[in-house]
């Protein structure tokens, strides 16, 4: 069951959406919900309808103390790979929040940032704590918007329907069409991209 952390301190939940994706960016959210928020309609954003999501995301943005979305393109990913990538996209989060939180609970089991602040891995934690569960949804969100709107300009890859990830159809398109400038080049259809073993 979703949780809170604690009611009695400010907490920021981090979470990513499009980390296994071969084509689009890697979106990082950070969220601060009020300490006395509590709702039992968010939860990870894998387990939610589209249109439970997009009302949890308008609620989300709201209600939220604050909150940044952080996106980092397909260029960016390459030139860094996706850890690194998603590293970085959380750490600009961290950096766009109007308000510090007293810790912050990043979903998976790895962080990498050179600022002093208290922060907490949580393997599983868009299952865990509401907060994490509110930034999965955030960039779950966002980023789904993103692929509608560039599949405009690909609509031969159907992002809209597939957002990027390997699907069969959508590897059956790369083989006919190839790459578009919005694929990652560091993707191997064959091999896992690097982990955050969550």
């Amino acid at each position: 069951m979703i949780k809170k952390y604690n009611n009695k301190i400010l907490t920021c939940g981090i979470d990513e959406a499009g980390r296994g994706a071969m084509a689009g960016p890697v979106t990082i959210s950070a969220v601060i919900l009020p300490k006395n928020y509590y709702n039992p309609e968010i939860k990870d954003s894998k387990k939610l309808t589209d249109s439970k999501k997009i009302k949890l995301f308008k609620e989300i943005k709201k209600i939220a103390i604050s909150y940044a979305i952080t996106d980092l393109n397909n260029e960016e990913i390459d030139h860094l790979n996706i850890l690194e990538a998603t590293f970085l996209g959380m750490n600009k989060s961290i950096e766009k929040l109007k308000i510090k939180p007293q810790i912050y609970l990043i979903d998976g089991n790895r962080f990498n940032t050179g600022k002093k602040i208290k922060y907490k891995c949580i393997i599983g934690g868009d299952d865990k704590y509401q907060s994490i569960a509110a930034a999965s949804i955030l960039s779950k969100v966002h980023r789904d918007n993103l692929m509608k709107k560039i599949d405009t300009e690909f609509p031969e890859y159907n992002w809209k329907q597939n957002k990027g990830y390997g699907t069969k159809e959508h590897i059956e398109k790369i083989k006919i069409n190839g790459l578009s400038k919005y694929h990652r080049r560091s993707f191997k259809i064959k091999n896992k991209q690097l982990s955050l073993d969550v």
